[in-house]
């Protein structure tokens, strides 16, 4: 069974944390409706979702992906890089303490689950304005004794690793090669995504489907022509936060994987 952690939208979205994006009015009511969607969806595709208790003081905290990364034998608890959302790790230790042993990074290292991206039992980390070297160093350590590589990787033009490249299938990544280059990542096969619509670039990887952002309907019919079940959802709301599908849910197998 597959599990996905969520944390409901906070009403105080609107003061969250931007890097690349230009503040706008977000609409709270609709951003909760997108979510809650996000939600239901991930349902009808056989995941089971947990909600993380709500956090109202915490603008980013629906944005979950970045507070830990859940791998088949451990999950590393992150140390974000914006101190706001520092306070974001402990209620997810509590939840996510039912599944894995626990691991927690420390100071000085920062690191953003946003910013890794798991291709099979290599972890590409993307250095950034919030994952440090320190902590690129920190998650090597700590996931090495089960058997993963931490390959560091250079990006830029956007917040997270993970808003340039996703995984599409085991062999297949979904890559902007404006803001990452397709040789870092020598063992897999590229699809861009289509030259307007840059922010295309972030899917979410459920068992055989893919979820996609309703807004880039160019991308989306690459997808599709290369064969890929493609399951459409609205997220524009969400957006406006810097926000995208991978970062709001911590998506796991409920039980470890066998080694091998």
């Amino acid at each position: 069974m597959w599990i996905a952690i969520t944390r409901p939208v906070s009403a105080s979205l609107a003061r969250c944390e931007l890097t690349h994006l230009s503040r706008e009015p977000i609409d709270v009511p609709r951003a909760r409706a997108q979510h809650a969607s996000y939600e239901r969806l991930l349902g009808s595709l056989g995941v089971s979702v947990v909600r993380a208790d709500s956090a109202p003081e915490l603008p980013d905290a629906v944005f979950i992906e970045d507070t830990a990364i859940v791998l088949d034998e451990i999950a590393v608890l992150t140390r974000p890089g914006a101190v706001s959302r520092r306070e974001e790790t402990a209620s997810v230790a509590a939840l996510l303490e039912s599944y894995r042993t626990l691991r927690a990074m420390t100071a000085p290292a920062t690191l953003d689950g946003g910013d890794v991206l798991r291709c099979g039992r290599t972890l590409y980390a993307g250095r950034s304005g919030r994952t440090n070297d320190a902590g690129i160093a920190q998650l090597g350590s700590l996931v090495a004794p089960f058997g993963y590589e931490v390959v560091p990787v250079s990006f830029s033009g956007c917040l997270h690793l993970k808003s340039a490249v996703t995984a599409l299938a085991d062999d297949l990544l979904l890559v902007n090669p404006e803001w990452v280059s397709p040789d870092a990542f020598p063992a897999q096969q590229a699809l861009f995504v289509d030259d307007g619509e840059p922010y295309a670039a972030n899917a979410l990887r459920v068992g055989d489907a893919v979820v996609f952002p309703a807004r880039f309907p160019r991308t989306r019919a690459r997808l599709i022509e290369r064969g890929l079940r493609v399951a459409e959802i609205a997220c524009d709301e969400l957006a406006k936060a810097e926000g995208a599908l991978t970062c709001c849910s911590l998506l796991f197998e409920k039980a470890p994987a066998e080694p091998g």
